[in-house]
């Protein structure tokens, strides 16, 4: 089979491997489509850092496959059947979340158990869509996390993949008006399209911008806007204190995005603010099971964040497009 190898940075090599074999328990998946995270993009360019990618093993963890071939003790799946391979479980170790292989042809699944390791993907759901559903829970499990309650409102820094899909989540857990903050036009377009309010904080004074939206309250640290929840779904450094001094007491700040490096923390505003900065932890199976729900629901038009599409031999291509933010969003290789 054809499979991308991660060697370090600006070194991927496309070679050929052995197609995996199925044993009794087990199934063989075909790719279908596979998203280019950021995760991909920053050891690509930077190498592994905090990121669960390991030099000399195949990558690409965003996938959606159909099952190629499977073991005679496996129940629940049929061949042709099209699966989410779930990154935590699918290869038998959480640690290989990162290098599940969604940039080869085919990924070997031991021990198969539906609801588990892969998850069934509804008829409702077109195939690339379906392909957004690893960075969807992501965003999800981070929304999850900092307790979203209906007529709150949320502002998400980050017009990726993931802050996009935690903007749905919010929504979906009943918040009433979630504003997306990008340097992007490009992106911003996108999740207006999606019917969120934006600004563009190279030009936007985020703050000012979040009052006019929201209203604002006095508390003891002064005027800040009415917004509950804050999601940092950017990654860049000075965020996290930027969001802390606009937070108004009792703000709930998701922290998704991964910093190779620690960044600074104001004590003073999370103590006298009641602040909480809150990790996602990546995404748990019930998060899976509900982004599914809203993709089968066709709420949003969520096809239109697909931006690229290039195929496997064209992986290094891809790589550098996903990490243009003014002219991409999600990018993905199609088998």
């Amino acid at each position: 089979m054809k499979s991308a190898i991660y060697n370090g940075p600006l070194d991927i090599a496309l070679t050929e491997l052995p197609t995996p074999t199925c044993g009794p328990h087990d199934v063989l998946l075909r790719n279908l489509h596979a998203g280019i995270c950021g995760s991909d993009v920053s050891v690509f360019k930077h190498g592994p850092g905090a990121h669960q990618i390991l030099r000399g093993e195949q990558f690409g963890h965003e996938v959606v496959s159909e099952i190629a071939e499977m073991g005679s003790e496996v129940t629940g799946l049929a061949v042709g059947d099209r699966v989410y391979p779930y990154p935590l479980l699918a290869k038998g170790d959480p640690r290989r979340a990162g290098c599940l292989g969604g940039f080869s042809e085919y990924i070997h699944v031991p021990n198969c158990r539906v609801g588990e390791q892969v998850f069934k993907v509804s008829d409702a759901i077109p195939t690339p869509v379906a392909g957004l559903i690893e960075p969807f829970t992501v965003g999800h499990r981070a929304v999850r996390r900092c307790g979203p309650q209906k007529g709150e409102n949320a502002v998400v820094f980050g017009a990726g993949t993931i802050g996009m899909g935690a903007a749905v989540a919010l929504k979906n857990f009943g918040v009433d008006e979630v504003m997306v903050v990008d340097l992007s036009d490009f992106r911003l377009e996108k999740a207006a399209g999606l019917g969120f309010a934006t600004c563009n904080s190279a030009r936007e004074n985020v703050q000012e911008r979040a009052m006019e939206l929201f209203g604002s309250v006095t508390t003891l640290l002064g005027t800040f806007p009415d917004v509950d929840i804050y999601m940092e779904a950017a990654g860049a450094d000075e965020l996290i204190g930027q969001i802390q001094s606009m937070a108004k007491s009792s703000a709930r700040i998701g922290a998704v995005a991964v910093h190779p490096k620690p960044v600074p923390i104001d004590l003073v505003r999370l103590a006298y603010g009641e602040q909480s900065i809150i990790g996602p932890g990546g995404y748990r199976l019930e998060d899976v099971i509900d982004v599914m729900k809203i993709m089968e629901s066709g709420t949003y038009d969520l096809a239109s964040l697909i931006t690229h599409t290039y195929e496997l031999d064209r992986i290094v291509e891809a790589i550098e497009k996903a990490g243009d933010r003014e002219t991409a969003l999600h990018v993905a290789i199609a088998y």
